[in-house]
């Protein structure tokens, strides 16, 4: 079971990402000992350490190696299973043996020979052909060779077909032409400028350029019209239709990019992430992010010029390109930035980022664990900053007033603990001393009663107290305070909702927090909580003034008959219309005919 494993163990499997991915082993001496792709990554390692799988030998062996996890975030299950495959070959780790059969994934192959072959292969030879690839699956890879199949009428057969051949006539056209699938090149038929004219659109289509080749269609597609050449124009035009159809890229890596470093950032006020990824042929074999804690207010540019240098050095790395996504400011001889704008090395940056983010979320996860309380004094702490106060904000309460033209009028009060709500410690009040609609008087008798009965009952004050309203209410509610001699010993702020305004006492101007801060949200969070609390209890205030309307006006029928009958009868207006016999069989005489006798009386 998990819990039978080191404390630092238990921890990664708790903390990665529910997001698809690869997943690496490290043994004792930092060896990659396995390597494995999920869909869920959380689900998937998590897995390897549950009881039922102890029974299991090779697995029993890997799980009792297991001493690091890490992993890669990816965009989709193709693209973790594309990663395995490089990261088994880099690294041949000892526990993937059924891997170990070097199995390829599937390219298309452009044959290097007059005429060239389209075709696919698991089997990529190096020298004297083009390779377009790794595809994920067959069927992906299917779906490209069917669409170029439609689009082109090319040779299929493995003939000889140089120049000299074809002119000695030593060829003649199979079944393939005469059903229209080939132009027969093999008996002169058609040209070589026509078929690489073919080739060069089939190449547009496995490099992923369809929005090139669809202009180069379409502009063809009018030239041909232009000269009335209707019945070239439509054949054109067949082709651009099914290349709109063919919506998704199909090329899953791109191997033009050959060996390429790809950096990201990320940073904050006391730290900076910078993610590298080595990307070989189009395929990821190595990732790694590096913390660097700030010493002084290095910029973003800084560090990761001083990240480049660190880990070009510490993984040897000589890629004379280099993918970032701000220009780090520094020169290496024969070396390339790129900034991205699209396409695939965007996509490689945009996956960078989205492990740098994925490493600092889970970093912040694996100190909730450690420590649950580091993140709750990291929130406070920034709230004390925010809100300009000498102590932490453990304590808080938040004040807002409900009441509808006057009537009902009560206020309600939330309580914050270390920045989480504490509902065993929420209050309502009832306005005892206002009549009509008075915020300012409410509050002021409200933040008046509260505190006055904490002094006297000894209870501890808070340190924040969180007023809904503007300089009206804040006003309101310090003069409160003055009178409790409180004033000056507990920081009040009050907040505007329409521009989210924070006031304190005696500043004619508000400040504003940024609307992305932790503080803010906490201050939001307690607002709408007392709305909705206040709002709850108005609510049933108001529903209570109407059932007691008339029911319980009648003298010598109590708060139990009355909701004996609305229970029965369900409403004032059906209990109006019963006759004395139905009124008796449920109450008894007695008070069934001071019932009657009261809605008889009082209708006559």
């Amino acid at each position: 079971m998990l819990s039978d494993f080191p404390e630092h163990i238990q921890t990664q499997v708790k903390t990665l990402p529910e997001e698809p991915g690869v997943y690496q082993f490290f043994d004792r001496e930092g060896k990659i000992i396995y390597v494995g792709k999920a869909k869920v990554l959380k689900n998937r390692v998590s897995s390897y350490f549950a009881l039922d799988h102890s029974a299991w030998g090779k697995t029993r062996m890997l799980v009792k190696n297991i001493c690091d996890i890490r992993y890669i975030v990816v965009n989709t299950e193709l693209e973790a299973l594309l990663l395995e495959n490089s990261l088994i070959k880099k690294y041949q780790p000892k526990y993937n043996i059924s891997l170990k059969d070097d199995k390829t994934y599937p390219h298309i192959v452009v044959k290097n020979e007059p005429f060239p072959r389209v075709f696919a292969s698991r089997q990529p030879e190096e020298h004297s052909t083009e390779y377009y690839g790794p595809f994920a699956s067959a069927g992906a890879m299917h779906n490209v060779l069917a669409l170029i199949k439609q689009l082109f009428k090319l040779r299929s057969c493995n003939l000889n077909l140089t120049e000299e051949n074809i002119s000695k006539g030593k060829f003649s056209y199979c079944l393939e032409y005469q059903i229209g699938n080939c132009k027969a090149p093999c008996v002169g038929k058609q040209s070589f400028e026509d078929y690489e004219e073919s080739m060069t659109q089939i190449r547009q289509i496995l490099k992923g350029n369809l929005n090139e080749l669809n202009i180069f269609l379409r502009n063809k597609m009018n030239e041909y019209a232009a000269k009335y050449d209707f019945e070239s124009a439509q054949e054109i035009k067949q082709k651009y239709d099914l290349l709109e159809k063919f919506q998704s890229k199909s090329v899953v890596v791109n191997r033009d990019i050959k060996d390429t470093d790809v950096y990201s950032i990320e940073s904050d006020e006391d730290f900076a992430y910078i993610n590298y990824m080595k990307v070989m042929d189009g395929a990821i074999i190595q990732a790694y992010t590096l913390e660097m804690k700030k010493k002084l207010e290095e910029t973003d540019a800084e560090l990761l010029a001083l990240a480049i240098t660190e880990l070009r050095e510490k993984y040897r790395s000589r890629s004379k390109e280099i993918i970032v996504p701000i220009d780090p400011e520094i020169e290496i001889p024969q070396v390339k930035f790129v900034i991205p704008k699209l396409g695939d090395k965007k996509k490689l940056l945009e996956l960078s980022q989205t492990n740098t983010k994925f490493y600092i979320k889970d970093k912040l996860k694996q100190l909730l664990v450690k420590d649950p309380e580091r993140h709750t004094k990291r929130i406070l702490e920034q709230m004390m900053k925010d809100l300009r106060m000498n102590v932490l904000p453990q304590h808080i309460e938040c004040f807002d007033n409900s009441n509808f033209q006057g009537a009902f009028p009560v206020s309600a009060m939330v309580c914050f603990k270390d920045a989480k709500p504490s509902k065993k410690d929420y209050r309502h009040y009832n306005i005892k001393t206002v009549s009509g609609p008075n915020d300012f008087a409410s509050m002021e008798e409200v933040i008046y009663r509260r505190y006055k009965r904490l002094q006297e009952e000894g209870e501890d004050l808070p340190q924040l107290i969180v007023i809904d309203g503007g300089k009206g209410q804040l006003g309101a509610a310090l003069k409160s305070l003055e009178l409790l001699g409180l004033r000056g010993k507990i920081t009040v702020i009050g907040i505007a909702k329409k521009l989210e305004e924070i006031f304190y006492p005696g500043d004619t101007l508000p400040m504003y927090i940024d609307k992305r801060s932790e503080t803010l949200k906490v201050i939001q969070h307690m607002r709408n909580e007392a709305h909705r609390f206040g709002i709850t209890h108005y609510r049933s205030r108001h529903e209570k003034s109407l059932i007691k309307s008339e029911l319980d006006d009648i003298k010598g029928i109590g708060p139990h008959t009355v909701k004996q009958l609305l229970k029965k009868f369900g409403s004032v207006k059906k209990i109006k219309t019963l006759n004395l016999e139905t009124l008796t069989a449920e109450l008894g005489r007695s008070k069934a005919q001071i019932i009657h006798r009261f809605y008889h009386e009082k209708n006559t």
